[in-house]
């Protein structure tokens, strides 16, 4: 029997993975952790444990306790989060996956997945379709972190065995959860102003592509690596993942006919400089050969289903105060 640790579970992914987990594995085989405790209230439908990444013992007492047999590692310090506190930033990425990694070779865990980000990309990267192994010259902290991260998961492979997996996640939009930090978080928030009634201002140029991907597609892909066979696995640093790309403008103006009096204004932040540095587009072709990836959703159908769907979910966070 399969018993499923995800870390850092109250966040965006997290959120809406462990949920899916749940319907796969059982409520009894999964258990989601975050090092905040009030995150409890968020899993009603399987277990909770507060859990800080950073504490190796703990995170061995866990596993071993547990019985894991995976784990889902998504607790990390984002890409705008990070150009703030950089050592923070990398203590807390790189540290727990060292742990992690450690902790799957001494206990033969059968799997590991571990969230990768477009953000190992470089200026000197191909900006359009950048392809699985171009070169990568990360400017930032987080990619630093992310880039170093793959290529410990290529070598615990390699030398141990550990089964781990990973995906080269482009933005990711989902609506239940708030921002966590991210450069591409204004695709997120925009969806609250408009419902609001308020205007948004944009932190990024209103030309700025970047790959983007909404959260069901996210969960499906996370979940399509983890289970496909071992043996179609050749990538062991990180998949590159592709589903849409496109600029605040073009968001805006897909939001724009819901609702007309929308407005939105463009200053661009530090983040402009981060989001400057990374592909507008992916090529994810060893993804599609290797596990069948396939993205089920294009920008005008995710804007229709945040907008119908965005009001319930804070009409029900609203109801559980």
């Amino acid at each position: 029997m399969e018993k499923v640790l995800v870390t850092g579970a109250a966040g965006q992914l997290g959120t809406e993975l462990t949920q899916q987990l749940t319907e796969v594995y059982g409520t009894e085989a999964v258990i989601a952790s975050d090092i905040n405790p009030k995150a409890k209230a968020t899993f009603p439908y399987c277990r909770f444990v507060v859990l800080d990444v950073m504490d190796r013992e703990r995170l061995r007492k866990c596993i071993k306790e547990e019985n894991v047999t995976q784990v889902y590692h998504l607790a990390a310090v984002l890409s705008a989060s990070a150009e703030k506190k950089p050592l923070l930033s990398w203590r807390v990425n790189m540290d727990s996956l060292l742990h992690l990694l450690e902790l799957a070779r001494e206990f033969n865990l059968n799997k590991l997945f571990w969230p990768s980000s477009i953000a190992v990309f470089g200026p000197d990267s191909p900006k359009i379709q950048t392809p699985q192994q171009a070169a990568k010259e990360p400017v930032t902290a987080y990619g630093i972190a992310k880039l170093a991260g793959e290529r410990w998961c290529a070598y615990y492979h390699q030398q141990y065995g550990v089964d781990v997996r990973s995906l080269r996640f482009p933005g990711l939009i989902g609506y239940k959860a708030l921002p966590g930090g991210g450069t591409t978080d204004y695709a997120v928030a925009i969806f609250h102003q408009a419902l609001a009634g308020k205007s948004f201002r944009s932190f990024l140029r209103k030309d700025t592509r970047l790959p983007m991907m909404y959260m069901p597609d996210a969960i499906k892909a996370s979940l399509a690596l983890m289970q496909a066979p071992k043996d179609r696995i050749s990538i062991r640093s990180s998949y590159n993942l592709a589903a849409m790309s496109f600029s605040p403008e073009e968001l805006y103006q897909g939001i724009l006919p819901y609702f007309p009096e929308f407005n939105i204004t463009y200053e661009p932040d530090y983040r402009q400089t981060i989001a400057d540095g990374w592909p507008q587009s992916i090529d994810d072709l060893e993804a599609r050969r290797d596990w069948d990836w396939s993205p089920d959703y294009e920008l005008p159908a995710m804007i229709q289903e945040i907008l119908q769907e965005l009001p319930k979910w804070i009409q029900h966070k609203k109801s559980d105060l």
